[in-house]
């Protein structure tokens, strides 16, 4: 019989942790133990998630402080119509979610844009009403699934990749090659009920050294044939009271 590698071990035990994650967030109004479930796959699969991802170990635990610490500032000016979340890879944080207001948008951007060790901000929320409990649960179904796929794929650096789910639009941010980026991209919009994908990536090239780039919205995206066909622009923002400064090497696109 022949033994599994270590690496198809591991990638055996994600799509475990994904699968438990995925029944947690659909039953979790049943059960009352659902927390330690949650807890116990997130913490089997996080062992190897450390060791894999491209990040530093400094610039991983300085993302847990900046989520911990945003949030913290969300709180502090929330109101009844803000439903923010923010997620930190490689200190950039992204925040989506609801807002009431176009102020309030701006002033959540803001307060994380100038929280400890954060380069800059993706702001992706939303001025409108709060989701509902069975769009919040799909949207957790499709990361899972997501992310599932990408484990799947043996082109993929899945554990450099984070996906985050909002609305039915994905976000995924990580520090991937163009190649990766595109090929990650393809898998993504190819998920039955994701209405639209949104990369955040930074670019590296394939020895790991930073490539150069801007924020702002890719003009190409790769078609299912192979080819490359434009983006339909992006609607212009309102300039806020301070813009927040670029990112280095980050580049928000866009894919419907």
């Amino acid at each position: 019989m022949t033994t599994p590698s270590p690496t198809t071990i591991f990638r055996h035990g994600q799509r475990l942790a994904c699968a438990c994650l995925a029944v947690a967030a659909l039953g979790g109004s049943l059960a009352g133990c659902v927390p330690l479930v949650v807890g116990g796959a997130a913490a089997a699969a996080g062992i190897g998630t450390l060791a894999l991802d491209r990040r530093s170990s400094g610039a991983q635990l300085d993302d847990q402080a900046i989520e911990l610490r945003a949030a913290a500032r969300i709180r502090e000016i929330a109101n009844g119509d803000m439903n923010v979340t923010v997620v930190s890879f490689n200190r950039t944080a992204l925040l989506i979610g609801t807002v009431g207001s176009e102020a309030d948008k701006q002033r959540a951007g803001e307060v994380v844009r100038t929280a400890p060790n954060v380069r800059g901000i993706v702001n992706e929320v939303v001025v409108g009403p709060a989701l509902n409990i069975a769009r919040r649960s799909n949207d957790t179904y499709l990361t899972t699934k997501v992310k599932a796929s990408l484990l799947d794929a043996s082109d993929v650096p899945a554990n450099s990749i984070k996906v985050v789910t909002e609305g039915g639009v994905v976000y995924l941010m990580g520090l991937v090659t163009r190649r990766e980026a595109d090929r990650a991209t393809d898998i993504a919009r190819g998920i039955s009920g994701v209405e639209k994908v949104v990369r955040v990536f930074e670019f590296v090239s394939d020895d790991g050294q930073a490539l150069p780039g801007g924020v702002g919205p890719s003009q190409t995206v790769p078609g299912t044939d192979g080819a490359r066909v434009p983006l339909p622009p992006m609607a212009p923002l309102p300039a806020p009271a301070a813009a927040p400064a670029p990112v280095p090497g980050v580049v928000t696109s866009p894919v419907r």
